[in-house]
């Protein structure tokens, strides 16, 4: 048996869009992509103003994808007012790693941020499972990536984080994504004032989200959805010993202060 990851097994819409075949389900909406990153999960944990008087910031991901959701944080982090030694680290997980070629045919969908995405693939992680850090001295930006099963990265990691994009398949189409230990976790990760921003409503995962302590609201969808769900962790937790897995005094290049 290989000890590498496997690629996706990908499908191409007229228009461009990818869909996994294993899934059944586009990567992103059909509506526009990055609308949706901008609407459902930046504008859903309060960005860019949250993170305009820190000195970090970190945003937790469940599906790299194509980097879309990076682009589109990026995007958002340049454009916006921001202590100017800040850092931003953006944490993600991805069973399924896509090629550089097919993230840069996703991608050339919205040129105007060439800059940007000419970065991120020129620094595409390689197809081996584990752990990856890939720094961004340019924008002041870093990205960890777990190649591998999102339970592992989650339980094996030990990281806090002040916002999560649950972007995963569909809760029908890929209910290991959307289980109730993952709600779990979640939380564990979670700084106090954590948002959430996730493009579905379904019941379990609204459940999962509310039974592991999270306060969940509908708000309104994005594209074909009607609606989509936001939550918060408010919980006071227990202080523990949390390892840092993002920028280390090492991992800055030379003329950047952490």
């Amino acid at each position: 048996m290989s000890r590498l990851p496997d690629r996706p097994k990908l499908e191409w819409k007229p228009d461009g869009t990818p869909v996994s075949s294993a899934f059944d389900d586009v990567y992103f909406s059909l509506s526009d992509g990055l609308e949706e990153t901008r609407n459902v999960f930046l504008k859903a944990c309060g960005l860019p103003e949250r993170w305009s008087n820190a000195s970090q910031f970190t945003i937790a991901e469940l599906g790299f994808g194509s980097g879309l959701n990076l682009l589109g944080t990026i995007e958002c982090w340049l454009n916006s007012s921001r202590q100017n030694d800040a850092w931003l680290h953006f944490v993600s997980v991805e069973k399924f790693l896509m090629t550089a070629d097919d993230a840069s045919r996703i991608l050339s969908k919205w040129p105007d941020l060439q800059y940007v995405s000419d970065a991120i693939l020129s620094r595409w992680p390689v197809l081996t499972t584990g752990l990856q850090r890939i720094i961004l001295p340019e924008f002041r930006v870093s990205l960890t990536l777990y190649i591998g099963d999102v339970r592992d990265w989650l339980c094996e990691h030990q990281f806090e984080c002040d916002a999560w994009f649950l972007d995963g398949f569909a809760p029908a189409k890929n209910d290991t994504m959307w289980s109730d230990d993952l709600y779990v976790e979640m939380a564990r990760h979670s700084k106090q004032g954590c948002l959430v921003g996730t493009y579905t409503v379904a019941g379990a995962v609204r459940r999962g989200l509310q039974n592991a302590g999270f306060n969940v609201q509908k708000k309104p969808g994005f594209g074909r959805k009607r609606e989509r769900l936001e939550a918060v962790w408010t919980q006071e937790k227990s202080k523990e010993t949390i390892g840092d897995i993002y920028l280390t005094s090492t991992d800055v290049p030379s003329g950047f202060s952490k």
